[in-house]
């Protein structure tokens, strides 16, 4: 992929006594973002996940370390292909950037290695706003008087308050579209069909190729789209990824109870890691406020 800056943007600055966690680093495997994260006393890794309603704990890991969690209800949850209801529990003690934190209505999920505990959905991020740099592979949070979004905001976008997660417009060969914010996808651009269609992507398919859900998996189809526009970029031959023909999706996140029309804006989509993984990130999940940046120069 190519970047073009269209106008001239500003890293985000903060204010004289912004309150700010350490640079924690992170882990990148296949796109998705881990943190290390500590689970009833157990070391580990947590995935976070912005498009993501709920918060879930791999099984694998609840068995390995015998953890004797205090049981909650079931829960229904959408995943891309199918919809399956699932075990949660409550009272799950999580210690992450140096604090301790209480966790209810924690979905239990097959999440592969016992090594990979917790996923974080939106919700746990609420109360901050959260910066990613994916080149550098580091994270941190920030409190919201720390740093104006308002101003500092360069991406049209909104937020979910009901489900927590954020929404953008970005446009694709310069079709206006909204998608969901979603971390913890390790694609780049994921579309429903239509939608493909309404961005001129039938006429580049390449391929197909095969999506895993958290319930089902699918097969896809494969088009470079000539331009994205993300925020003040303009990317140049971005992969965007939609169903095939006869294929059907929920249309969500992998682990999201949502329906695919939020705030009244029509949900094209997901965007993921594929998209992201050049820029500094900051997102205010309260107000849905994003900002994007290429990574100041170190060197």
């Amino acid at each position: 992929m190519k970047y073009f800056l269209v106008f001239v943007t500003f890293v985000v600055s903060l204010s004289a006594n912004a309150a700010v966690t350490e640079w924690v680093d992170l882990t990148l495997e296949r796109g998705h973002v881990y943190l290390p994260v500590s689970v009833e006393g157990v070391e580990t890794k947590a995935m976070l996940d912005s498009g993501s309603s709920v918060h879930a704990i791999n099984k694998a890991f609840v068995n390995k370390n015998e953890l004797d969690l205090a049981s909650g209800g079931k829960m229904l949850i959408k995943g891309v292909h199918s919809t399956a209801r699932r075990s949660t529990y409550n009272n799950v003690k999580v210690n992450l950037f140096g604090a301790d934190f209480t966790l209810n209505d924690v979905v239990e999920f097959s999440m592969g290695h016992h090594s990979r505990g917790l996923l974080l959905g939106a919700t746990f991020f609420h109360p901050f706003v959260m910066q990613i740099d994916y080149p550098a592979n580091k994270i941190r949070l920030l409190t919201r008087d720390s740093v104006d979004m308002n101003k500092a905001a360069n991406v049209n976008s909104a937020a979910d308050k009901e489900h927590g997660m954020p929404i953008a417009q970005i446009e694709i060969n310069g079709q206006p579209l909204w998608f969901l914010v979603d971390t913890g996808n390790s694609g780049g651009i994921f579309m429903e069909r239509r939608y493909a269609s309404m961005a001129g992507l039938f006429e580049s398919v390449e391929g197909e190729g095969y999506s895993s859900g958290v319930n089902s998996s699918g097969i896809q189809e494969v088009a470079t789209a000539k331009t994205v526009q993300f925020g003040p970029f303009e990317i140049s031959d971005v992969k965007v990824r939609f169903p095939a023909p006869g294929e059907t999706t929920n249309l969500e996140s992998q682990y999201s109870t949502t329906s695919t029309r939020i705030k009244g804006k029509r949900i094209a989509g997901i965007l993921g890691y594929g998209l992201f993984k050049d820029f500094l990130l900051t997102i205010d999940y309260q107000t849905g406020k994003i900002h994007v940046a290429l990574p100041p120069d170190e060197s």
